[in-house]
């Protein structure tokens, strides 16, 4: 499991957070560890999809990111 966190514009609020939390959740092989305004932090698995993949499931939730710097 590679870990990433996620740096997203346009979130400002509990229903962002909501959101985005649950188009993350929806995702095969990813793991939702927290997700707060403006970042999510989470595991996937890529051999079951890419981390492009996952940026393009906060696109369609509405949401840009802008940075998905790897955690340490």
């Amino acid at each position: 499991m590679n870990q990433v966190t996620l740096q997203i514009e346009g979130m400002s609020c509990g229903h962002c957070v909501g959101q985005v939390r649950n188009a993350l959740a929806r995702l095969d092989g990813v793991q939702v560890r927290q997700v707060k305004v403006g970042e999510a932090d989470l595991s996937y698995d890529p051999e079951t999809l890419t981390l492009t993949e996952i940026v393009e499931a906060v696109k369609r939730a509405g949401y840009e990111v802008q940075d998905a710097g790897r955690a340490a």
